[in-house]
């Protein structure tokens, strides 16, 4: 495929730039607002919050660009992991308006697997199909994200900040179904305490399944926070339109996103040796890294004595793997 708008952050924001017009401001942050509020609740399956084409716009503009930065921090872990990997097809489940088919679609840009976008709400659907003509080819489906959900075969099968709004037993089942459809499964959460439970019941899940962990985890192995103690989670800087400044009263040009996320695999990977799990602290003469290794979480200082090494600590981001390639 040649698309005529490469996928990225910048052809994202382009597309959601007129999508608000004709919708006065106020309108459109209430409409935000309200969605928030009711994505914090409990949402049932078979009701989408999604109603009509003023709702999805409004969400759409305000979440987009946020759930895009997640998934493509996601991806390039993935990659990292299996640098020669190139899905052919990709499910998108709960996919929405599309946001994490933009960012599948840029990370593999020069041969884009055939997308298919799954969900509930119509409106959302149409909406996503418009918004991603000219950049990128898929099949948008309604299908109901629950336990009667069957997928068809898929290379990659992605799942963002879906989970939450299911039922455990519908969260089991669609986890369950995705292992076994797909041959590497991306499930992204909020990075919140609860976002992360939701990620390890999925990750154990998907290990039961004879899954490999690609990323975040060096290893396979149990997670080494003590529950209840801490939660793992990653940060995507985000450009902050002017309707996430209205709705959330701020000035500045960005946001972060915290995430949490588990990508597995059918096949072989070789998994970062360890990864930064905290923004590195730098400090005079001293870098103090946060690492979740093979052995479990620990700390590593990295000094002016390190030589080379130092400068790599000081230009390390929170969620790298560690320590850095070397040719």
């Amino acid at each position: 495929m040649n698309a005529a708008t490469p996928p990225s952050a910048e052809s994202l924001r382009a597309a959601l730039a007129g999508l608000l017009d004709g919708l006065p401001p106020t309108q459109a942050a209430k409409a935000v607002e309200r969605l928030i509020a009711n994505y914090r609740g409990t949402t049932p399956t078979d009701a989408p919050v999604l109603r009509d084409r003023s709702d999805v716009a409004a969400y759409a503009a305000y979440r987009m660009p946020a759930t895009f930065e997640a998934v493509r921090g996601v991806l390039d872990a993935l990659r990292d992991a299996a640098p020669e990997w190139v899905p052919g097809t990709h499910t998108d489940v709960g996919g929405g308006t599309g946001a994490a088919s933009w960012a599948v679609a840029e990370a593999w840009e020069e041969a884009p697997p055939r997308t298919t976008v799954l969900d509930w709400a119509e409106p959302a659907l149409t909406l996503g199909r418009e918004l991603a003509a000219g950049t990128f080819d898929a099949e948008w489906r309604r299908e109901r994200i629950g336990t009667a959900l069957k997928l068809a075969d898929a290379d990659l099968v992605t799942v963002s900040y879906v989970l939450k709004e299911l039922t455990e037993a519908d969260r089991t089942a669609l986890v369950t179904e995705a292992a076994r459809a797909a041959r590497a499964v991306v499930i992204v959460e909020p990075g919140t305490p609860d976002g992360y439970e939701r990620i390890i019941a999925a990750r154990t899940l998907l290990i039961d399944a004879g899954f490999t962990v690609a990323a975040p985890c060096p290893h396979s192995g149990a997670c080494p926070i003590v529950p209840g103690t801490d939660w793992c989670h990653f940060s995507a800087r985000v450009s902050r339109s002017s309707l996430h400044r209205k709705v959330k009263g701020g000035s500045l040009p960005y946001e972060d996103e915290k995430y949490s996320y588990v990508a597995a695999t059918r096949f072989p990977v070789t998994p970062a040796v360890s990864r930064v799990t905290r923004r590195p602290q730098i400090r005079k003469g001293l870098v103090q890294l946060d690492l979740c290794g093979p052995d479990g979480l620990g700390r590593e200082t990295v000094t002016k004595r390190h030589g080379p090494l130092y400068k790599q600590a000081r230009d390390a981001e929170w969620g790298d793997s560690w320590p850095p390639e070397t040719d």
